[in-house]
């Protein structure tokens, strides 16, 4: 690893280095291995109950919330910091940086707080109940209270993703997924001589593995950046830094709890339906991630393009690599969607042996090329539009559709129609159509050419 860090943290980068799979594919297996994470928990809770697996994604639904909101900073800082070094002024970058790690440490620390204290009546308000909600409040207290770790490990994965070192960053989080299944093997499960907690060791696993992952990214971040850090640039606030950050990552962040507080509503619409409807929807959404995790691995690395070209006033070439990226990103999502509908049972199988479980979301994968093929154009052209600074843009577009659309129609399709989970599937992949389309329109119409954050250096 150290001579990984020191060969190129002598490396110069400018826009015209970065090449797009470069920067994607080590963006592509960290998302990877972070969405293996949780699929390893789903998989070897499994072996538990298909109880402690709805608890589990009960609990997740609030703390994904969470980290979302953790990423006001880390998502602002990452923009901000991106078109800085396109524009050539790194000494901004590094204070950035600073600034950036220790607010989302404090936004960390209240979270946690949070979830210690309320964790249990946040899970009450979806309808939780009995063993579920047990294991669900057992989850929540030890890994919400523990997010201030993850917290600090977004902000930094995110600021050396920035610097172009993109698999430096995966590296780390193959590390951390190593040390948390085998944490998982031995707290879920009790082998070698350690207890058999179930629920409460893969919590267990899941805090560890982040507090050695987070000593390594701050090891790493001082190896990379050419700029170092000083130990006052973290408790030098600068108010024209923190309101360019908060420009873009409130209205970002602010998108994305409202997609996630939509599936919340949409999770509670589930428990309405039964146990059987809900425990399908678990397994369903993890299957789902893997479909639309190349277009995500594209819509970051592209973001990372579009940010240091606006930063340098390249306009016309952020606009055309947008398009490209687009067309490959529908193409390898609807590829692989094709690969898991053609294997959905034997997919599903290895999960549950449940067969009205198994029934009900082989049937809903088969809506899955509806939807996923919609959110692609989501998850890239949003990612460009807020690197170019046009982030408030699809704040607006999403409260219409989300909240106005999409939750309204996945109520009556689900019960007014009878389609049941069907039917919430349906609403969701009509809200990611009709944003998809809003956005293409919004980034051909090139109106985020007047949303930089900087002008160009000489």
């Amino acid at each position: 690893m150290k001579s990984i860090a020191t060969k190129a943290a002598t490396k110069q980068t400018t826009p015209k280095d970065f090449n797009l799979f470069v920067l994607t594919w080590p963006i592509f297996l960290e998302l990877f291995l972070f969405m293996l994470m949780g699929s390893a928990d789903t998989f070897m809770l499994s072996e538990v109950s298909d109880n402690a697996v709805s608890a589990v994604g009960a609990a997740n639904q609030y703390i994904f919330i969470a980290i979302l909101i953790m990423e006001v900073i880390g998502n602002g800082a990452s923009i901000v910091i991106a078109q800085y070094i396109g524009s050539n002024r790194r000494e901004d970058a590094a204070r950035i940086s600073a600034i950036a790690v220790t607010l989302n440490l404090m936004i960390g620390v209240v979270i946690s707080t949070c979830f210690i204290l309320f964790g249990k009546s946040l899970l009450q308000s979806v309808n939780l109940q009995g063993e579920i909600l047990h294991y669900a409040q057992t989850y929540i207290t030890i890994v919400g209270g523990g997010l201030f770790l993850q917290a600090v490990i977004n902000t930094l994965a995110s600021i050396i993703r920035t610097y172009g070192y993109t698999k430096e960053s995966m590296l780390v989080s193959l590390g951390m997924n190593v040390i948390h299944v085998i944490g998982n093997y031995l707290l879920i499960f009790g082998h070698l001589g350690f207890p058999e907690l179930g629920v409460e060791g893969a919590a267990i696993s899941t805090v560890v593995s982040r507090l050695i992952s987070l000593f390594i990214f701050f090891w790493l971040l001082y190896r990379l950046m050419e700029v170092k850090i000083a130990v006052r640039d973290y408790f030098s606030f600068s108010m024209e830094y923190i309101k360019k950050i908060l420009r873009i990552g409130i209205p970002s962040a602010f998108e994305q709890v409202t997609y996630n507080a939509c599936q919340t509503v949409f999770l509670y619409y589930a428990t309405l339906l039964g146990a059987v409807e809900m425990a399908s929807r678990q397994y369903v959404m993890n299957i789902s991630t893997f479909i639309y995790l190349f277009s995500l691995a594209i819509g970051m690395g592209t973001a990372i393009i579009t940010g240091r070209m606006v930063g340098a006033g390249r306009t016309e070439e952020a606009y055309k690599r947008v398009w490209r990226s687009l067309r490959w990103g529908l193409f390898l999502t609807i590829a692989v969607n094709i690969v898991i509908i053609l294997f959905r049972v034997p997919i599903i199988e290895l999960f549950t042996e449940d067969r009205e479980i198994i029934a009900l979301a082989t049937q809903i994968l088969l809506l899955s090329i509806l939807l996923e093929s919609g959110r692609t154009f989501n998850l890239i052209l949003i990612n460009s539009l807020r690197a170019a600074g046009d982030a408030k843009f699809p704040v607006y577009m999403g409260l219409l559709s989300m909240v106005c659309m999409s939750l309204p129609l996945g109520y009556y399709l689900a019960f007014s129609l009878d389609l049941g989970l069907a039917g919430i599937w349906l609403a969701i992949a009509a809200d990611e159509w009709m944003r998809g389309i809003i956005m293409f329109f919004r980034w051909r119409s090139r109106a985020w050419e007047q949303k930089s954050l900087v002008h160009p250096s000489a």
